[in-house]
């Protein structure tokens, strides 16, 4: 009777070992604070795009894929190691000069939006002026006279002065248009200005150049299902120097999106360290999401959305979720089945998986996981951020100080448990409706 007794005993250990190594995801805290610490150190100067802090980025991802053992993927340009390089048109703004009925135009209550090198009008009867009154919606307004690529003046009502500021800032920092875009289009001006005038004068120029912008990828080759893809994402670009809060005018963009590569980082190793995937892992940095997402959109149309079975986008882990500790949520998590089967396979581990609680931000068609779900791919964004509370969000405080590493670890771990029957071959979420992006 003992020796049955012994028996059911030892099973029970054995099983009770098991799952816990099914459980356990092995991370080195240390390794993953020095890698957030890198890519968020001042040295980097908020990695904006064209500048030589997004350069040093770049290359210590890629040392990173490289150290982690991952495969130069098929995706990148030859002879260009784990880099992704493909051309863009740089417009950068550079002296502007605008005067209403013969009075100038004080530099912060105008920006002009051209992708030529000059524009030189005089009340010209082609420019459309159009008013934006107090009380409309100014962003889809905005976003309508842009799309309309004619000569437009617009006047802006003063009580958007601070969103005015805003944008006026991001256009000032320069614009990016992909090469495949290029065309003759129209001028937009814009003038915070609560009377409108015909009576106008516009001098403006601006550098137009052709410039290289990358992503880092790598991969893993998957045993038995090469051919199916499932991606795991982040964007290592920021905003760079912006305007100084005291001493301090470097966007450092430790949650955003720092954390998310430090995932992706992370994830290639424990990964690569297994290595008994049976569909192929790609492991991808986005360049100019800050600019508009241009790096996923440029790697989206390098594979066949058919093939690729899951995107897993990681942005803005470093800090507790609205559900508490060892929480996360997923954009868009009623479009498609990932989400339930991530939750699924972290049953009983204290991880949980929610529905985004900020709808009302629109996220899932403001990351990069936007374009690949726009072509039907379950690709969806995992974050922890209260982004409605969020004080640091695209400010120089977004430093690594204010965050908490275990947070990410912890979501990496949970990303690393919830994705394990997708690698294995044994789930495949559903494909998402078509989607229309929200531009």
């Amino acid at each position: 009777m003992k020796k049955y007794l012994y028996v059911l005993i030892g099973c029970f250990l054995l099983g009770a070992c098991t799952a816990q190594r099914q459980y356990r995801v092995p991370l080195n805290e240390t390794e993953v604070y020095q890698v957030i610490a890198a890519l968020a150190d001042d040295s980097m100067q908020g990695r904006a795009v064209f500048t030589e802090g997004i350069e040093q980025a770049a290359d210590y991802i890629s040392s990173a894929f490289q150290q982690a053992g991952l495969a130069e993927s098929f995706l990148n340009t030859k002879g260009g190691g784990y880099r992704q390089t493909f051309d863009v048109i740089q417009v950068q703004p550079s002296t502007c000069e605008i005067t209403i009925d013969g009075e100038l135009i004080a530099d912060k209550n105008a920006f002009v939006i051209s992708d030529q090198a000059g524009v030189n009008w005089n009340a010209n009867p082609e420019v459309e002026v159009i008013t934006i009154p107090k009380g409309s919606d100014f962003k889809q307004v905005y976003r309508e006279i842009v799309s309309k690529g004619k000569d437009v003046l617009a006047y802006v009502d003063e009580s958007f002065a601070a969103e005015f500021a805003s944008l006026r800032q991001y256009i000032q920092a320069g614009r990016i248009i992909p090469v495949d875009e290029e065309e003759e289009r129209g001028s937009s001006v814009f003038v915070l200005k609560n009377n409108g005038s015909s009576s106008f004068r516009v001098n403006y120029s601006g550098t137009v150049s052709r410039q290289q912008l990358f992503n880092v990828v790598g991969m893993l080759k998957g045993k038995s299902r090469p051919d199916e893809y499932v991606i795991f994402s982040a964007h290592y670009d920021h905003l760079g120097v912006i305007e100084p809060v005291g001493k301090d005018s470097i966007a450092n963009g430790a949650d955003d999106d720092a954390s998310g590569v430090t995932a992706v980082i992370s994830l290639a190793k424990l990964f690569a360290k297994e290595h008994d995937n049976e569909r192929s892992l790609i492991f991808a940095a986005f360049t100019a999401e800050e600019s508009g997402g241009y790096g996923s959109q440029f790697f989206s149309k390098q594979l066949d959305p058919e093939k690729i079975v899951a995107m897993i986008n990681m942005e803005m882990i470093g800090k507790d979720a609205k559900f508490g500790p060892n929480s996360v949520y997923l954009t868009g998590y009623e479009k498609s089945d990932l989400g339930k089967i991530l939750q699924t396979n972290v049953e009983k581990t204290g991880f949980t998986f929610h529905p985004d609680p900020y709808p009302e931000q629109n996220l899932f068609y403001r990351s990069d996981n936007a374009t690949l779900a726009a072509l039907g791919v379950p690709a969806h964004t995992v974050s922890t951020v209260q982004i409605d509370k969020d004080k640091y969000y695209h400010t120089v405080h977004d430093e690594l100080k204010t965050l908490d590493v275990k947070n990410i670890i912890s979501s990496i771990r949970a990303v690393a448990l919830g994705t394990r029957s997708i690698i294995a071959g044994k789930d495949t979420p559903s494909r998402i409706p078509q989607v229309q992006l929200n531009k």
